[in-house]
């Protein structure tokens, strides 16, 4: 079963959609957007997961590996009504 890394390409991504990269050994925390992981005009073409194997940590001295999330859209929000 593939999760959502698997499934969706930077290409996928809106322009304003932000990543959330988290360090596993620091957690210190940045972030991503499109046009920052698209600096190389081949990287349009990675899946997320691929840009999570590849991502390392930018704290001073660290290096470590990042976990990437995906940060919510303000207009994307869930369903607030109910039944009639």
């Amino acid at each position: 079963m593939k999760g959502w890394k698997q499934n969706v390409r930077v290409s996928d991504l809106a322009d304003n959609q932000r990543l959330e990269l988290t360090c596993r050994k620091c957690g210190h925390v940045r972030y991503l957007t499109k046009s920052m992981i698209c600096v190389v005009p081949e990287r349009e073409f990675l899946f997320i997961d691929e840009v999570e194997r590849q991502a390392k940590c930018r704290a001073r001295g660290c290096k470590g590996s990042v976990r990437i999330a995906m940060v919510r859209l303000d207009e994307m929000s869930g369903f607030v009504g109910g039944l009639a």
